[in-house]
C-alpha cells in the first residue's frame, strides 16, 4: 500500500483515444464545441477542477489530435490498442501513471461536454488515500468523473476489457466506493450518435 501523503498527487486521466464509429469515423477529440476541439474542453475541466497532472490518452488520428488541439502542459500517451475499446484505453492511461508519484487518477471521457470543472472538484475531494475509489452520480445513477486510488489501478487494469472500462471493477467493490452527487452542476450525456451532435455548440 502506497503512504498517505500531506499533499495527495491526484492526475487527471483524459480518455480521447476513440475513433467515433457510430459518428461515421470522425475523432470524438476534434469535434467543435464552443469553437474549440472537444478534449480542449475535458482538458480545462481537469485542471481548473483541481488536478494536479493531466495525462491525456490518444489513439484514433493521434497525430491530427497533436497537430489541431492545444495539449500544453499535459502528458501525452498513444493507444495503439484503441480500436479494442475504452478499457485498452483505461489501462494505458494507469500504465503512463507508474512511477510518477501519483496517489490517484480521476478519469474523465473526452465525449461527455456537459461535465464540467465543478463536478471534477466533488469528485477529486473525495480522495483521502490511495485506497480511495469515488465516482459522480446523477440522481443515483454512477457516471463520470471517477477517482482511483493507487491501490485500485492494478485490479481496475486487470478487469478493463472492450468498452466496460472501470465499470465491472466498481461493480464488485460497490462497497468501497463513494458517490459524489453531481447532478445539480453537471450533465452525463455522451456524443456518440450524429443524433448526439445537436448537443455540442459547432460541430
Amino acid at each position: 500500500m502506497v503512504p498517505v501523503r500531506k499533499n495527495p498527487l491526484v492526475t487527471g486521466v483524459l480518455l480521447a483515444a476513440g475513433g467515433g464509429r457510430r459518428l461515421g469515423g470522425r475523432p470524438k477529440a476534434l469535434l467543435t464545441h464552443r469553437g474549440r476541439p472537444l478534449i480542449e474542453h475535458a482538458i480545462r475541466s481537469l485542471r481548473e477542477g483541481g488536478c494536479d497532472r493531466i495525462t491525456v490518452v490518444l489513439g484514433a488520428a493521434a497525430e491530427e489530435v497533436r497537430s489541431r488541439a492545444r495539449l500544453a502542459g499535459c502528458t501525452v500517451t498513444v493507444n495503439p490498442e484503441w480500436h479494442q475499446g475504452m478499457g485498452s484505453s483505461l489501462r494505458a492511461g494507469l500504465t503512463a501513471l507508474a512511477g510518477t508519484g501519483a496517489d490517484a487518477a480521476l478519469v474523465l471521457l473526452v465525449d461527455q461536454p456537459g461535465i464540467a470543472a465543478e463536478a471534477v472538484s466533488r469528485v477529486r475531494a473525495a480522495h483521502t488515500s490511495p485506497a480511495s475509489l469515488a465516482a459522480a452520480s446523477y440522481d443515483g445513477r454512477r457516471g463520470h468523473p471517477v477517482l482511483l486510488g493507487a491501490d485500485h489501478w492494478a485490479g481496475v487494469s486487470a478487469a478493463a476489457t472492450g468498452d466496460q472500462g472501470a465499470r465491472a471493477y466498481l461493480r464488485e467493490h460497490r462497497e468501497a466506493l463513494t458517490l459524489v452527487e453531481c447532478a445539480d452542476v453537471a450533465e452525463a450525456y455522451d456524443i456518440d450518435t450524429p443524433e448526439d451532435l445537436g448537443r455540442l455548440d459547432g460541430r
